[in-house]
Order: structure tokens, then sequence, then C-alpha cells
């Protein structure tokens, strides 16, 4: 049964950017995010701002002023001149422009992690004063919310519907990609990050992988605030869009002062993680090999020019702790390719790290439809020589006609498949997973897909692909000798009418 929740459910989303579409001509596409997000995330502190208002106005105790009274749940002190209501009464005026540019600044001191974050570009002259009036309206009217998980999940999500969006219109490739949360949640889940540990991501996004994991350790009875969270993100917005994301949920984390390339400019080289998420731009190149020729990453071998996946694995394994884990999201081609990237990849193999790989379905990313593997890197495997092989790409759902999602029932199956393989349980299914040897993996040269070693069943039935096979010919047998049988009887009654064919 699909999710109601899903975050794929676009209704939000969409809305925003069907109500943000009458800035489209009236501004430069480069600026165009920025306005709505900047724009999402005041209405959003606004709101939260709001209800603790009212709420400490109701107790009566004379704290609606007190900074610390906010601080307390994870809430931000939004300054009288940024309030939404001082915005909206503004929204058909020429300083419309200015007074959101204002409301940005003073948040921002109020909040110095913010410092230089915010968009402040509403005074541009380019920014046609009547048409932002008109979307702060929708804003005002149509767009309410509050502090739920599901509200803040929706800047990352909108952020990244928009790229799409654009993209789309454009007829280019946004380049970057929002991880979705199942995904996410399936990484998180199989990881198991714990309190007090260290969990890094050197292509952090929006910082999805930080989210669901402060969302893990909660649920599992450890306390918010307490992972130490490393991050990295070459994109200036998106590194901005990180860091409002970590303090809209009162994260503190280390994105480094600035936006930054990883390979050429680790803002982190001496950190040894306890867990590594990420989502690396797919087969991403140039990426500047030529320079790093001699770098110490590069342990299993120097990457090829042409592809940065390797280059991303690599990199992942030299900043693992003694005991640490990877969980990371690649394009498909990087479980097979050969040349330079198969030999690192069977130095890989041959040090037992792999510890899992599981193949995903298409459509499930808002920017690009392409199939993709999750890959769990273990510097110390609880199955000594074994990786585990799951084929999902027959789970999940199509929310709409061009994007899908997992229900809770999909990922439970999968995380719950991964556990018991960790705790040697026996956990062999025909066409969904499998475990194989080291020396059975080299007997395929080293590939990674897990087709190759779940085979092809009926997820229902459990039936041997053999067994389907024979079924298959059985009644396309049938099929030929029916169809033979009645084209027989046709001949004949038309033989029977006067016409012999």
């Amino acid at each position: 049964m699909a999710n109601d929740k899903s975050n794929a459910n676009l209704g939000f989303e969409k809305q925003i950017w069907d109500a943000a579409c009458v800035l489209w001509g009236h501004i430069p596409a480069a600026e165009y995010r920025k306005v709505i997000i900047g724009l999402i995330f005041l209405r959003y502190i606004s709101c939260v701002f709001e209800k603790k208002y009212k709420q400490l106005l109701e107790e009566g105790d004379g704290f609606e002023d007190d900074r610390d009274a906010y601080a307390e749940d994870n809430v931000f002190f939004v300054p009288k001149e940024a309030r939404w209501n001082v915005i909206a009464e503004a929204a058909h005026t020429p300083e419309i422009g200015s007074v959101i540019d204002g409301a940005m600044r003073a948040i921002e001191n109020e909040n110095p992690i913010l410092k230089n974050v915010l968009p402040k570009n509403y005074g541009n002259p380019d920014l046609d004063k009547r048409v932002l009036g008109n979307v702060v309206d929708l804003f005002t009217n149509e767009i309410h919310m509050d502090d739920t998980e599901e509200s803040k999940d929706l800047l990352g999500r909108t952020y990244e519907y928009c790229i799409s969006q654009f993209a789309e219109i454009e007829g280019t490739s946004g380049g970057e990609y929002y991880t979705p949360a199942a995904i996410v949640k399936i990484l998180v889940s199989i990881l198991k990050p714990f309190e007090d540990c260290r969990v890094y991501d050197p292509c952090c996004g929006s910082g999805g992988m930080f989210v669901q994991s402060e969302k893990f350790l909660e649920a599992h009875g450890g306390r918010r605030g307490h992972l130490s969270v490393y991050g990295q993100e070459a994109n200036s917005d998106t590194w901005k869009m990180a860091k409002i994301n970590m303090a809209i949920r009162g994260i503190d984390a280390d994105f480094g002062p600035y936006h930054a390339d990883t390979f050429s400019q680790d803002l982190h080289p001496n950190l040894k993680a306890d867990f590594i998420m990420a989502n690396p731009p797919f087969n991403y190149h140039p990426w500047g090999q030529e320079n790093l020729l001699n770098d110490p990453r590069w342990k299993y071998g120097v990457p090829p020019s042409g592809n940065a996946n390797y280059a991303w694995i690599q990199h992942m394994i030299y900043h693992l702790a003694p005991n640490g884990k990877i969980g990371l999201v690649l394009a498909n081609g990087a479980v097979s390719a050969r040349s330079v990237e198969g030999e690192i990849r069977e130095k890989i193999i041959e040090n037992d790290l792999v510890e899992g790989i599981i193949s995903l379905p298409t459509q499930l990313f808002y920017s690009v439809t392409l199939p993709v593997t999750l890959w769990f890197i273990s510097k110390n495997k609880k199955q000594k020589g074994k990786t585990i092989f799951i084929n999902a790409t027959s789970l999940g759902h199509m929310v709409d006609r061009t994007h899908r999602d997992f229900s809770e029932e999909d990922i439970f199956r999968i995380t719950s498949t991964f556990e018991k393989y960790q705790n040697g349980e026996d956990v062999n299914e025909i066409g969904f997973c499998a475990v194989k040897t080291i020396s059975e993996i080299k007997e395929q040269d080293c590939s990674l897909v897990p087709s190759r070693y779940v085979g092809f069943s009926d997820d229902i039935s459990g039936v041997s692909f053999d067994e389907q096979m024979k079924e298959v010919v059985n009644k396309l047998s049938k099929n030929i000798k029916d169809t033979n049988s009645a084209d027989a009887e046709l001949k004949q009654i038309l033989k029977d009418l006067g016409y012999d064919l």
C-alpha cells in the first residue's frame, strides 16, 4: 500500500512552484531559486515563531520576548522587522524588496551561524516589485507551515523540485540531487549511527543525511544533538541551503568556512569518521585528476579522469575510522565498470571492504531517471569474507507518471534483510537476495551487479528462474497449438461457405 506521507508527494512542491512561476520572466533564472527558497525559509520560521509566541503570551509569564524561551525549543527568535505580518503588510508597496532584504539581515544578526547565508537580492531592480508582492500574497494566503518534521523536510524537497523544473525548462541538467528520504532512511537504518559518533558527508547537498541520522538516533533512545556532523559542498547555493537546513533543526554542523571542491580542497583532511553517508554527483567529470595523481587518498589506484565514482569511494575509505562504515549512492555503472575502475574495485573487494550492494529501481529521484545502487563499505565487517547482494528493483510504487517511491514496508524489507545477514542468518532468496564469498565474486570478474548473484524469480511465488521459463514455454506452446487449431477451424468454416483459401 502506498504511503500517503511519501516524500514523493508533490502537492506542496508543485503548489510552491506554480505560485512562484509568476516571477518567471521577471528575474534572472540564476536568482530565481534563491528568491523562492528565501521566502519559504522566512515563511517557515515566522509561522513557527508565531506559534511559540502565542503560547508564551497565553502562559502570561512575560517570556514572549525572551530569546532563551525560543532557543529551548529550537525555535528561531524572529525580530519584529522580520516577522511575516510586516512583510505581508508591505507586499504592495515599492519598498517590499528592501523590507525582505532587511528581514534577512535582521535574522542573520540574531543567528550568527547564518551570517552571509540568507539571500538578500529582493531589492534587485531587475525584480518587478509588483510581481514580488503577488508572490508574497500567495505565500500569505495559500502556504501555511508548522514545526513538524514534514514541514522542515519541505525546504530540501522544494529546493530539489525547483532544480528539476529548471533543468526541464532550460533543457539542462541541474547537476544537484536532493537524495530522496526513502533512500536516506535505508542508508541510515543499515549503518545505525550511535551517540557521540562522527558523521561525514563529503558532498552533503542540503544535508539530508544528517537530518535522518538525527532522527534515527532520537528514535532509538539517543539524545538529539549528540552527533558530530561534518560536511562539504562545492555548490555555493547548495552549501547555503545546507546551512539553513541545519540551523532550522538545531544541528551543529561543520561544513567548513566556505563552499569548496572536495577533491581539490579537502576541508576536513584529518577527519576519521565513524559513518560516512553520501550521494555524490553521478559519473562526475572532469574532477581534476591531473592535479591529484600522487594524492594519498588513491590507495587502490588512481581513478580515471573521465569519471569520479572511484575517486569518491576512495576518498571516503581514506576518511574512515578503524571500525568505520560507509553508505553511498552511485550510478549503476560503478558496479561493473572495467579497465582501471575494475582493477580498483577488485582491490577493494580483496581487502574485504564491501559489506553489501543494493540495486534500486529507476525514477526515485526528482531530477534523473537513472537506476542507482547503494554501496555499503565497512572496515570491520561482521561477516568476514562475505558480501550481501539485494535486488530491490521490483520494489516501490509510482506516485505519479514520472516518480517512484518506497513504502515503509519496502524499506523494512530491505533493511531487515541486511540486518539478518549481519547477524549470520540465512537470507538467501532467489530473485531478491544472496550472500556470496570473495572467491565467488572473483569468479564473476569482481562484478558487483546484484542480479548476477540473486537470479530471477517471481517475488510472490518464489519459483526458480528455470521453472518459470518452463512454465512460459509451456504456455507459449499451448497458445501456438490453440492458434493453429483456431486457424484450421476458421479455414474449414470458410471452405464450407465456398471460400477455399
